[in-house]
């Protein structure tokens, strides 16, 4: 019996250690599964991450070129330093953590403390080394014999004109990445792709040989070319920092040049900006001082910091929606013609004032113009005028044309950050009492862009073809070939041709007028259209003001446009036309011979070959280059201020037409003595290309008729005195006859004579 009971027992037993074994490989085998099947992937990796490094191979982002070609921004090879925590010996790693603060510039503890991460194959010292820096580090790793510390490549952005452009272009941040502007919308064409190096490691994580490492080469960024050019940038900046200081403008101030014909932006600028080399330092001394006021380190320290930043990133040129005043009449004269519902030589009368439903609404010259035809009412910029044009047009049809001018609504710039602006709606336009669409009319209550501005104004002149505007010309693979370019896009035709070559002859006499309210906008021997414009802050303050112009040229065939738009200047009375129109005109000056535009001029301006020099010194400098401009001649600004402090020649002096004309607008002075050249004996030609390359000034006399050969036979100052930059030297012309010494040579000579007497 007792024998039976214990063979049960140990029946019992062998099953349950079978059903152990069992469960046992059960529960294994369904780890197994969950492991090798379920979360093989998440396993692999870990092994992966255990067996091997990764090192980044940076990518070289592609260059910003101008239109010419020329690098506007463009990336460098730089290093990250980088210590492995795993493979420092602890012995030495004081010494070289104190080495490398001193040649990285960082914190020594800052080493320290990521040297003791030993959960990390590898951390970074410090990113965007370069290479006399990088050279330091690889000499001390090399003779101290350390390891642990190395380098992997990568690329920094530099910009090759500082802040030329800077609102346009952007910046990168930290990791090479598009942060704003051009560099953010075209980030992914331009950043490539990352490479790198895989090598398998060993137990005690040291790399194992070269034939166990795998190497995935970078992609390089392709490149663009905008439509930009970098001289005319220059110009429309230049033009722009000075009107600021001049006029002390309180809001920043914006200026776009454009092809009307194909929507090419050629410039784009809002000032003060930032440069794009350091773009997390404020540049303008306004926003230093705001600043200021808070406590570094605080809350609202950083939080007004960031604020600033966002302001002096913005363009805005394409963000800021604003009331454009009187340039808008350009789109109420086209629509009321367009539609047959003014003729040209129809008379209007402006008492200074026109009474709307139940107000008035002013004329901005309040004595008003008296009788005046529609050309002169443009010429004039009368509001009457236009508020009795908006009447006849009516709400719906202008809603209609403000619609088809693409204003309110996005250009479609390849940019980022472009605002809609804010127009009156269909039901105010229409509204009893015709207020709303009184205003309307003459560019009040409603907000548009610069850029939406300056699009709408070209298409009235350039015969009625609403473009597309674009910055980005074509785009360039890494290898430098062309894979894209952008053609013009015509958005749709807004008015007819007829109704655009009026606009042009209206928009003409605005400037070349007699009495024309933009005649500070023209230039010599160009024909020359424009139109001005004063608007009030009325949502904020009526008080306030932003002045602006739109000119365009040659207005025979027009194909460049210029707008300035100057954000609440600080003056007493403050007009578009006195003040914006002579910066257009500054811009148009320089930017139509540049573009091989040649001046033409009557007979009678011809005849006239001589200026004498005005009295500058008091004048602020853009007045004073609409003085020189409308004389004949040229103007070199230097510095930035408020109004001129002095001027070579002085005043009185008489100056051959197109000679230039020196202002200084600070206390720098000239450091740059000049030795006048020795010219007689040369043709006229050669000798105004040799004094004119000195920087010194030419005037001819003695000039013979025409076919006649002449050459130099005298000149004042000699050769070998020393003049100052923008002097006058005086050169007498003759017929050619036989070779003639330098004057030098014939000073001698004469000495010579008169010793020998």
């Amino acid at each position: 019996m007792q024998k039976a009971t214990t063979s049960k027992m140990r029946g019992r037993m062998r099953i349950m250690l079978l059903l152990f074994m069992f469960c046992g490989f059960a529960v294994i085998l369904v780890q197994l599964f969950k492991i090798q099947i379920l979360d093989g992937e998440k396993y692999q990796s870990y092994a992966m991450r255990q067996q091997t490094r990764s090192t980044t191979l940076g990518a070289q982002r592609g260059t910003i070129y101008d239109r010419n070609m020329s690098a506007l921004a463009r990336s460098a090879t730089v290093w990250n330093v980088c210590i492995s925590p795993s493979q420092l010996d602890a012995d030495t790693w004081d010494e070289t953590a104190q080495k490398l603060s001193e040649i990285l510039e960082v914190d020594k503890a800052e080493i320290l403390e990521k040297a003791t991460d030993k959960t990390s194959y590898y951390k970074i010292v410090k990113k965007g080394v370069e290479r006399g820096i990088y050279d330091q580090v690889l000499a001390y790793t090399t003779e101290k014999e350390i390891d642990g510390v190395f380098a992997e490549e990568d690329a920094k952005r530099y910009y090759t004109y500082g802040s030329l452009a800077s609102t346009v272009l952007g910046f990168c941040d930290y990791d090479n990445n598009g942060a704003y502007g051009l560099e953010s919308y075209y980030n992914k064409t331009l950043s490539g792709q990352k490479g790198m190096v895989v090598s398998a490691k060993n137990a005690w994580g040291s790399d194992m040989p070269y034939k166990y490492q795998q190497k995935f080469e970078a992609q390089d960024g392709g490149s663009i070319v905008l439509t930009i050019d970098q001289s005319i940038q220059h110009f429309l900046e230049r033009n722009l920092e000075t009107a600021i200081v001049e006029h002390n403008i309180g809001n920043r101030a914006a200026g776009i040049v454009m092809n009307v014909k194909t929507g090419e932006i050629l410039a784009m600028s809002t000032k003060p900006d930032f440069n794009p080399n350091d773009p997390y330092t404020l540049q303008d001394p306004a926003a230093q001082a705001q600043l200021a006021q808070y406590v570094e380190g605080t809350k609202e320290y950083e939080a007004k910091r960031k604020e600033l930043w966002y302001d002096q990133w913005r363009n805005k040129a394409i963000s800021d929606p604003y009331e454009p005043g009187s340039v808008f009449k350009i789109i109420t004269s086209s629509t009321a013609i367009d539609n047959n519902l003014v003729r040209m030589d129809e008379h209007f009368y402006c008492t200074g004032s026109f009474s709307v439903s139940d107000r008035d609404i002013g004329c901005w010259k309040r004595g008003g113009h008296g009788d005046q035809n529609f050309i002169e009412g443009m010429k004039h910029s009368c509001n009457p005028v236009f508020i009795q044009l908006g009447q006849r047009i009516g709400g719906d049809r202008f809603y209609d044309y403000i619609e088809n001018y693409g204003l309110g609504e996005l250009s479609g710039i390849d940019l980022p950050g472009e605002a809609n602006g804010i127009l009156q709606s269909r039901e105010l336009l229409n509204k009893e009492g015709m207020v709303e669409l009184a205003s309307t009319s003459f560019g009040q209550t409603f907000k548009v862009t610069p850029l939406q501005l300056i699009t709408a104004t070209s298409a009235a002149v350039n015969g009625g073809k609403l473009m597309q505007p674009f910055v980005v010309k074509q785009v360039l693979d890494s290898q430098g070939n062309v894979t894209q370019t952008t053609q013009p896009v015509v958005r749709r035709q807004v008015i007819s041709e007829e109704t655009s070559a009026t606009m042009r002859m209206l928009t003409e006499e605005v400037v070349a007028g007699e009495g024309g309210s933009g005649r500070f906008a023209a230039v010599p021997g160009y024909r020359i259209g424009g139109k001005t414009g004063t608007s009030q802050k009325l949502d904020l303050d009526p008080n306030i003001h932003i002045l602006s112009f739109v000119g365009f040229a040659p207005m025979n065939d027009p194909e460049i446009a210029v707008l300035v738009m100057l954000d609440e200047p600080e003056l007493d009375d403050a007009f578009g036309s006195t003040i914006a129109a002579p910066i257009v005109g500054a811009v148009l000056s320089e930017t139509l011979p540049y573009l091989g535009y040649e001046a033409e001029f009557t007979a009678e301006e011809l005849a006239e070959t001589e200026a004498e020099v005005p009295y500058l010194v008091g004048e602020t400098p853009h007045d004073a280059q609409a003085k020189l401009t409308a004389l004949g001649l040229k103007t070199r600004m230097v510095g930035t201020g408020t109004s001129v402090l002095r001027q070579i020649p002085q005043s009185g002096q008489t100056m051959s037409k197109g000679g230039t004309v020196i202002i200084y607008a600070s206390e720098e002075e000239m450091s740059d003595a000049i030795l006048v050249p020795d010219v007689v004996g040369m043709t006229a030609q050669a000798a105004n290309a040799e004094i004119v390359g000195k920087g010194l000034n030419i005037e001819l006399r003695g000039v013979p008729g025409d076919g006649v050969p002449t050459q130099v036979v005298e000149q004042w100052p000699l050769p070998g005195e020393r003049a100052s930059t923008g002097d006058v030297v005086l050169v007498t012309l003759a017929e050619k006859e036989e070779e003639i010494p330098g004057a030098a040579q014939a000073a001698n000579a004469a000495a010579e004579t008169e010793d020998s007497v």
